[in-house]
Parts: C-alpha cells; structure tokens; sequence
C-alpha cells in the first residue's frame, strides 16, 4: 500500500460522493515521519483534490487554487475524516497506518 520511490506514488482516492484527492506519505513527501515504508504515519501530504475541501484549507500551500496545490502535514485522522465526510473511500491507496472506509460501514 505504502510508496517506495518518487515515481511509485500512491493511487488517487476516489470517495462514494466523486470527491477525489492523492495521499502520499514517503520519503519526498510533506509528512511525518518523512520516511519511506513506515508502520504508520502522524501526518500525510494531499494534493490536487477535486473541489475545494475547508477541512484541509488551513494546509494548503496555495490558498487561492486549492484544486491545484498540495496540503504539507495533514494530521492522518483529518484526511481519514475528509474520506468520511465523502462517504467513504471506493478506489485508491492510502499510506501504512491510515484506515480506509467503506461506505457499507458508514
């Protein structure tokens, strides 16, 4: 599930709702721990959702274009939150230590 190289990067997520986001956490990433391959991860890195998300506004890089910019130490439960708020993830890669959802449960 976890990446091991810049080029082998995560699947995007796609939630039940059509929201889509990438959640990458390595050693190129804004994350922590900045490593490659870890049990788990206290915070992510997001990029490039589909629609304006306010639960991750505060970490855009780019405020002015939050379709098109990265979102540097996510708290891991917060993206985990924003799959939930979307019903759920139905498609995609998280990193080591970040649960999916399935909608079926929600």
């Amino acid at each position: 599930m976890g990446t091991t190289n810049k080029t082998n990067l995560n699947k995007k997520i796609v939630c039940s709702d059509g929201f889509t986001m990438s959640v990458q956490a390595n050693e190129y990433s804004y994350c922590e721990p900045r490593y490659t391959g870890a049990e788990q991860y206290e915070t992510v890195e997001v990029g490039y959702p589909s629609q304006r998300e306010e639960l991750l506004m505060e970490y855009a890089e780019t405020k002015a274009d939050p379709t098109d910019t990265v979102y540097a130490y996510v708290p891991a439960a917060l993206a985990f939150a924003v799959i939930v708020k979307h019903g759920g993830m139905v498609s995609g890669e998280l990193p080591n230590g970040i649960p999916g959802c399935i909608p079926e449960l929600l």
